[in-house]
């Protein structure tokens, strides 16, 4: 049996920890409170007192490849791109939600429907707490799940911590350890695709606190990106810009650079590839394929959020909503965009796809 040990040499050692924080979360949900994060969001050794060497840990993380059948049947995955019921595009009606939203508000929007109608009791989302920098945050109020909206600046916390390390990553899955403590059990789930998949694992055994998690949402991710002080520096010069002058950013097929003036700076993701995490190279997975509901902006329109459902569970909960907290693109306007945003959605997984292959095939070389 393998144990936390074994997923230090095998998956961090190599430099494959995604920082999801599955193994720390599972442990914290089981009151072993053997593991912890590091400054860097990677997992180590809290207590060697606590830990009881289940393997537990080791048979959760993605990048083991162990419950990699049972997260499949649990889901009803098949291939290319995970399971497809339909396509949409949409955003969120409530103005408020637009204003603050990324791409439409559709994820925000689904998520108060769902709290407003009490078919959840809070959402694991993220909460932005400076420049380039989110945290993972067990919502619980109406209003704390709008806080959640969006990815926007505040020059005022975060340019004066210019030594600091930013990411455009939020390890969310750390907080399921905590949904107890909060007495929620009916709670949504939002992240990026390792993410979601750790969730599943979870799932797959059956183990707490995965019963309370009611509903996935799956983010359409590239990767995710550092902002160290050489790689700001070095973007601010590539897109003729300073972090003074940025409202938000976005990443679609580019990388969108927002300005207070309304300008937009696009910089392509090849020129960003310097910034991007080592463990993100190995990643296969584009469209969050194991979610109920995944969303993205990749090839929709400004201001409007491409939506895949997944299961019956996500297809039903984005019907409800519709034409009364979201609303669809009109069929008039493009009657082909569901289908050419799917077609785009299954361009870019099957890339990275592609390109996770070559990288491991690569590293097993090096190795």
């Amino acid at each position: 049996m393998k144990t936390f040990s074994d997923l230090i040499e095998e998956v961090q050692k190599p430099g494959l920890c995604q920082r999801c924080g599955g193994c720390v979360a599972f442990c914290t949900a089981i009151n072993y409170g053997a593991l912890e994060l590091d400054e860097e969001g990677k997992p180590r050794l809290k207590s060697a007192e606590n830990c009881v060497g289940g393997g537990l840990c080791y048979s959760i993380c993605p990048e083991t490849h162990e419950l990699d059948e049972e997260v499949k049947k649990l889901v009803n995955w098949n291939a290319p791109m995970g399971r497809v019921l339909d396509a949409f595009v949409a955003r969120a009606i409530n103005p408020a939600v637009q204003e603050r939203a990324t791409d439409g508000g559709g994820v925000t929007a689904l998520l108060l429907h769902l709290f407003d109608k009490g078919l959840i009791d809070g959402a694991i989302v993220t909460k932005e707490t400076g420049l380039f920098q989110r945290s993972p945050w067990l919502a619980s109020t109406r209003e704390e799940i709008m806080e959640s909206a969006g990815f926007h600046f505040d020059a005022s916390h975060g340019l004066t911590l210019f030594s600091e390390l930013y990411s455009t990553y939020s390890p969310t899955v750390v907080k399921v350890g905590y949904m107890g403590a909060k007495r929620l059990d009916r709670v949504a789930f939002v992240g990026s695709p390792c993410q979601v998949n750790t969730i599943r694992r979870i799932q797959a055994l059956g183990m707490e606190p995965s019963n309370a998690i009611t509903i996935v949402f799956g983010l359409f991710c590239t990767g995710n990106f550092m902002f160290g002080p050489d790689e700001r520096s070095r973007l601010e010069k590539i897109g003729r810009f300073q972090w003074k002058e940025v409202d938000k950013i976005n990443v679609k097929e580019d990388l969108m650079i927002h300005l207070h003036n309304n300008e937009v700076r696009h910089i392509s993701l090849d020129q960003i590839d310097f910034m991007k995490r080592h463990a993100c190279r190995y990643c296969s997975d584009y469209s969050a394929e194991y979610a109920d509901l995944s969303f993205g902006g990749l090839g929709a329109p400004e201001g409007w959020t491409t939506v895949i459902t997944r299961s019956p569970l996500g297809r039903t909960v984005l019907t409800d909503a519709l034409g009364g907290s979201i609303e669809n693109y009109s069929h008039k306007r493009n009657p082909l965009l569901a289908t050419d945003v799917l077609a785009k959605a299954m361009e870019w997984s099957d890339k990275k796809k592609q390109s996770a292959k070559i990288n491991r095939h690569e590293r097993k070389i090096l190795d």
